[in-house]
Parts: structure tokens; sequence; C-alpha cells
């Protein structure tokens, strides 16, 4: 199978070696929206939507560009992945993923050449599928068509999320039935560069020598940060709900939901979120999951878990399957998609903690789960 399809329960263990994700307009959409209703790619500035001029631009960096190193000596990522769905419990099967390993190769840029350029993506969709299949075609094109990808890529990733939640804004308006909602979490590889960019409640962890590193955060009505954000903008939260009626504080879509976005600004947040890390030689594997996902697992756990498989096949695309089976086993009520990201050709190495003079019970990954456990209390 040809990576980067669009794929559910039924076509499952894709790898990401070729091929960009099918047109969802070539069907269903195409008698609602053409080409030329959609925004034009984004030029110089930043493009917002009017339902988002409360955020404050100051969380985002906007003026972080690209640099590609020429040093041979340095580290550069031998990218490789897998992905696996499920679709649960549920009735319907409502996310969407992406696994791009060659990202300029397959959308024909040469803006870097002989170095990793890839691209990763879950779509979390909620209310139908539409919106999900609509920003798994959609944002990586903006992106590519962006002229300022690759040099300043924070900015280029947030202002094509934006651009993507307007673009299905006007499917809507044509098509009540598009009626839908999704999250969106992508990672692009360029070069030793990873940036992730998130909006809902997917999650990215990076494994660095065994150490999960959370590249993303949980928006959550919830959240203290998020709550601010919603009473400013005229909303509120019940229950955990947005408004009462959502479970996350940022999403693409869900135009169709009263109070959630307008052209006077909402409490509802198609912006992302962008983490940047420097990639080095202990920097493992990354996962990219659903909720459903990390409504079983903790990050570290998930960490420990997935380390154990790839040092056992070094197969990202049976991990990615060995992460759902087990959250199948752990009563995960969702549906369940997961994209595992390696960054070496080599399956990870085994750890030793080293040996101290007191005699304890805990093993290494024991420990680390306990910390992330006190970590998440803390914060």
């Amino acid at each position: 199978m040809e990576g980067g399809e669009v794929l559910g329960s039924a076509d499952n263990g894709s790898s990401g070696e070729s091929g960009r994700p099918p047109n969802p307009l070539a069907a269903a959409y195409r008698s609602c929206l053409s080409a030329d209703r959609l925004p034009m790619p984004c030029k110089k500035s930043l493009v917002r939507h009017p339902s988002l001029v409360k955020i404050k631009t100051s969380e985002i960096s906007v003026d972080a560009e690209l640099v590609i190193h020429d040093d041979e000596t340095e580290f550069v990522p031998i990218v490789r992945s897998g992905a696996w769905t499920d679709i649960g419990v549920r009735s319907y099967m409502e996310d969407v993923y992406v696994c791009l390993d060659n990202f300029m190769r397959d959308y024909e840029n040469k803006s870097i050449i002989d170095r990793p350029s890839a691209f990763y993506g879950i779509f979390d969709g909620h209310g139908g599928k539409h919106a999900a299949d609509f920003a798994c075609y959609h944002l990586p094109r903006f992106i590519v068509e962006d002229e300022d990808f690759p040099r300043q890529i924070e900015r280029v990733l947030v202002s094509a999320f934006l651009q993507t939640d307007t673009a299905f804004a006007e499917a809507c308006s044509l098509d009540a039935a598009l009626a839908s909602g999704t999250t969106a979490l992508v990672a692009v590889v360029l070069g030793r560069l990873l940036v992730v960019a998130n909006a809902g409640d997917c999650r990215a962890v990076l494994c660095r020598r065994g150490k999960a590193v959370e590249m993303s955060r949980d928006h959550k009505p919830i959240c203290s940060k998020e709550r601010k954000r919603i009473e400013a903008s005229g909303g509120s939260v019940s229950d955990g709900y947005l408004n009462g009626q959502l479970n996350v504080a940022r999403a693409l879509g869900d135009w169709h939901m009263e109070g959630m976005k307008g052209a006077d600004g909402g409490p509802l947040s198609a912006e992302p979120e962008v983490m940047t890390k420097e990639l080095t030689e202990e920097d493992e594997f990354m996962i990219i999951g659903c909720d459903g996902i990390w409504d079983v697992f903790r990050s570290q756990n998930a960490v420990d878990f997935a380390r154990r498989r790839l040092q056992e096949h070094n197969d990202p695309v049976m991990c990615s399957k060995d992460l759902v089976e087990e959250a199948l086993k752990r009563k995960s009520c969702d549906n369940l998609s997961v994209v595992v990201v390696c960054f070496q050709s080599q399956s990870p190495t085994i750890l030793v903690a080293p040996r101290s003079r007191v005699q304890r019970s805990f093993s290494a990954e024991g420990l680390r789960e306990l910390q992330s456990f006190l970590d998440s209390l803390n914060s």
C-alpha cells in the first residue's frame, strides 16, 4: 500500500514511503466546492480569520526561520514511518491520517535537496468525517504553496491551519451536509528540525533516549490557559465541555455550531500551538496519536511500550499496530489512530540503569513512568 493515503479501519499498515493524500473533492465534494473558491495561499503576512482576532499573536513564533546546516558531522535523521488505525467500539470511523516520508518530492517542491523532508498528521473528526478529510488534503497543500515555506516554517504552519479552517467554512456555506469538525496535529521534519503544530487533543511524543518529551499540549476546555481564552471570547466551560457541547478547546470546522465561531470572534480556536526541537543522536522515534490512544496511555508509558516493540522488530508499522491493539486491550472507547516515526535506521538501544549501592525494587522504566506521573500532577 502506498503511504500517505487516507485510511480507516478497513485499510491498514501504511508506511510513508510515497504518495500524497487523495483529494476529497474528487467525488462527493466537487459539486459544492471548486478550486477557484478556495482562498489563495498566503504570501508575506499571517492570515487570520476574524473569529481569531482575540488570540494573542505574541504566543506564536512567526519570525522563526529555518536554518539548514551544512556541517557533515552533524546528525541527520533517517526518517521512516508507519501507521495503524482501528474503529474501536464506535459505529463510525472519523479519524484520518497522512504519512509522507518525502514531503518535498511528493509535492514537487525542490526547496530542500539531500535533506530529510517529511510530513505527518492525524485528524480526529467529530460530527462526521468531512472536516477531517478536507483538512488532510488541503492543509499540506497550503503549506507547500506558501512562498515562505520552508524558511519561516512556524509562521507557515499557523497560517495553513487558519486557511484550511476558512476554506472549510466556505465549503460548508455551499453544502450544509459537510458540517463537522476535526482536531488536527501535524509534524514536519526539515533536515534535523522537528516542528509540531497542534489544535485539539491529539498528541505527539518524542522519545529521546528512552525519555518521553511531549511535543504538544492537549487543548481541553478545563485547562486554565484555555478556559481563560474561552471566557475572554464570550464562551463558557460546563462540566468540562466548551459551551456545554465540545470537549476540546481548539478545532478546525464546527462552523455550524452556534456560539463557537463567527465573524465577530468565538471561543473555539483553529489556531495551533507550535513546538520545535532540533533532533539529535539521542532522538529515536516519535508517536503521534489521537485522544483514544492517550485515554489509556501516559506519554512515558507509550514510549516505553513502543520502545520495547521496536527493539523486537524495528518496524514502525508493526509498532503502530501494537500500540492500537494494546489500547483496545486497555478498553479505549474511541476510534484509534497512531503514526510512529523513526529517526534512526537501527532499533533503539537497550538502556542499562547505573548500579546503585542502595537496592531498589523499581525498574528504570517504572521510575520514568512514576516521574512522568509526578510531573503531570505538578502541571
